[in-house]
């Protein structure tokens, strides 16, 4: 099977396109031929060495897919070979022809759901969902304010928190960004590069604040956000896309009463499996109804890893990459 590898950790544009043998499955595991692959900021970071966990080289990298299972390993129930389905992997490797992952990690698909709709779900729309329901308690009628709205999760948070009910308030870094998140329901925009951001979120909450901020930037935009949530307010920390870890002075979510909340969809699908199933089988049935419509930035060879990995390190993609092998 081809496969994209990372030799050694460094820049994207050194990933290689190889030959490798089919993997066998375990007892408990699946093997799919992949159909579609999504492709996501932490698989950029992965290949850096700069990942919460470090991989032994040379890997093959990449944590989500759309696929057929074709192969069932010992002890697998509820799944049949040619079955349609996503899935994630925790030992990385979706980058490639074929996968091996863990049974429990594999979620039947709609009949009517795309494999260019379904390989690029799972991370985005299942961070975003899982932030703003389990972790945020995102309630109807409530203000949420996306940073980085128009990126793959970001998009996905304004899809979902306007289909919860909520107030929408998009913040991107340009007009044409803006605009892509306002034609997903977005219900007001910010400018970052342009505007006063802690005066616009005064504007727009009426002077309280976001109810709930779904942040996967991070970087300069911290030290306004932190003055810009709402009494009893939810700031959801997704990653760090801005390029620095901010710090947060604490004496701000004492005095204004507001919780920091920490979202890592990874270890929640490890660590809440059930919950995770619920999850995103609610996300396929959405946007199977056409509740939901993820927006594909971009369909691209497997061989186009690399570009696809700068764009999204560039921070030009609406959306999502999703990878065809």
């Amino acid at each position: 099977m081809e496969a994209i590898v990372c030799e050694a950790y460094g820049p994207v544009d050194d990933l290689v396109l190889r030959e490798l043998p089919e993997p066998v499955p375990g007892p408990g595991e699946i093997r799919l031929q992949i159909s579609a692959v999504g492709v996501n900021f932490p698989d950029a970071l992965l290949v850096r060495g700069l990942y919460q966990v470090k991989p032994d080289l040379p890997f093959v990298p990449g944590i989500e897919c759309a696929g057929t299972i074709d192969a069932l390993g010992e002890g697998v129930s509820g799944l049949e070979v040619g079955d349609r389905v996503a899935a994630m992997s925790p030992r990385f490797g979706t980058y490639a022809q074929a996968v091996v992952v863990p049974a429990s990690h594999a979620y039947l698909l709609p009949a009517s759901l795309e494999f260019t709709q379904a390989g690029g779900l799972l991370c985005a729309h299942g961070t975003a969902y899982h932030a703003l329901v389990q972790r945020g308690s995102l309630q109807a009628g409530e203000t949420l304010l996306v940073t980085g709205a128009a990126g793959g999760t970001g998009l996905a948070a304004v899809q979902i928190g306007c289909a919860l009910g909520a107030h929408v308030i998009a913040a991107c870094s340009t007009p044409e960004k803006l605009e892509v998140a306002k034609r997903h329901g977005a219900h007001a925009g910010i400018n970052t590069s342009g505007d006063d951001l802690r005066g616009a979120i005064r504007s727009l909450t009426g002077g309280n604040g976001a109810d709930v901020i779904f942040d996967p930037v991070g970087g300069e935009l911290a030290d306004t956000l932190s003055r810009s949530v709402a009494w009893r307010g939810r700031w959801l920390v997704i990653g760090f896309a801005g390029g620095k870890i901010p710090q947060l002075p604490l004496n701000l979510p004492l005095v204004k009463g507001y919780s920091v909340v920490g979202v890592f969809w990874g270890n929640f699908c490890e660590k809440e499996s059930d919950q995770a199933h619920q999850n995103h089988q609610q996300l396929f049935e959405l946007t199977a109804s056409g509740a939901l419509q993820p927006q594909l930035h971009a369909v691209m060879p497997l061989a186009q890893a690399a570009n696809a990995l700068q764009q999204i390190e560039q921070r030009t993609v609406c959306g999502k990459i999703v990878l065809t092998p």
